[in-house]
């Protein structure tokens, strides 16, 4: 993440602008929405797209949590409101207004009006599933007959002997991480084959925590977003006594903008 700086403009200089995304020309701006530092956001336009932009504060670098929030309450703002936008990473800025109309847009308006397109009308949701512990624990124990059985030997092994079965219960450790993986593939996948019929485009994620069974985001249709909705409150009705799921959105589209 860069953390541009821009040292303040002379009197009546262009001002280095920070940029939240790329939308088209024309669309409203977000009403009563402030930006970093809480200053005005106000469009650049150029090749028929306009990148929202507002001045780049001066004398500090970017980073601080006030300016994260920002960032990202523009691009929610936008997608709130319907509005395709093509949303940039934290930190992006330019030398001035100048160079946002001929460096950003002119350069790269028709990638951006193709990327625009394939993102209008739709919207990115994203589904995080993770078991409950305790009752996919206790299918471990009843399936896995050699974790069944090291997990009781170790339970009676007396305190003061705990040094001795050390790497016994290291053993115990891996072997159940190696059963929640295989249940993690066959339940992820039965949940990411059922979410996408609803959506266009799905970008997996890798689970973070052990407890984790899905993390994936997908492009949905806003015509569709009711059969999406449907079909995740299914899944959790139908696997609600082993698997936690939510759904989460409309966000910016991140996942479905190519990084080039």
């Amino acid at each position: 993440m860069s953390t541009p700086t821009s040292p303040a403009p002379a009197d009546g200089g262009p001002a280095p602008q920070y940029v939240y995304g790329v939308t088209r020309s024309g669309v409203a701006l977000p009403d009563g929405v402030p930006g970093v530092d809480d200053r005005p956001v106000t469009a650049v336009e150029g090749g028929g797209c306009a990148a929202l932009v507002t001045d780049l504060p001066t004398g500090r670098p970017l980073g601080e949590r006030a300016d994260l929030v920002a960032h990202q309450r523009i691009l929610n703002a936008l997608v709130e409101a319907g509005t395709a936008v093509l949303p940039f990473r934290f930190g992006a800025a330019l030398a001035d207004r100048d160079a946002v109309e001929k460096e950003l847009l002119g350069a790269n308006a028709g990638r951006f009006t193709e990327i625009l397109n394939g993102l209008e009308g739709r919207v990115e949701l994203r589904i995080k599933a993770s078991y409950v512990q305790e009752t996919v624990l206790r299918e471990i124990m009843e399936s896995e007959p050699e974790i069944a059985e090291l997990s009781r030997r170790l339970r009676e092994v007396p305190p003061d002997a705990a040094d001795a079965v050390y790497y016994d219960r290291i053993r115990l450790g891996e072997l159940i991480a190696q059963a929640m993986q295989r249940r993690r593939e066959v339940d992820g996948q039965v949940l990411l084959e059922s979410a996408a019929p609803a959506a266009e485009a799905v970008v997996p994620k890798t689970p973070v925590r052990e407890e984790d069974v899905l993390d994936a985001s997908f492009l949905v249709r806003a015509d569709r977003r009711a059969e999406f909705d449907k079909a995740v409150e299914e899944l959790d009705r139908a696997h609600s006594s082993r698997i936690r799921i939510r759904s989460i959105g409309p966000l910016p589209p991140y996942d479905f903008v190519p990084e080039a």
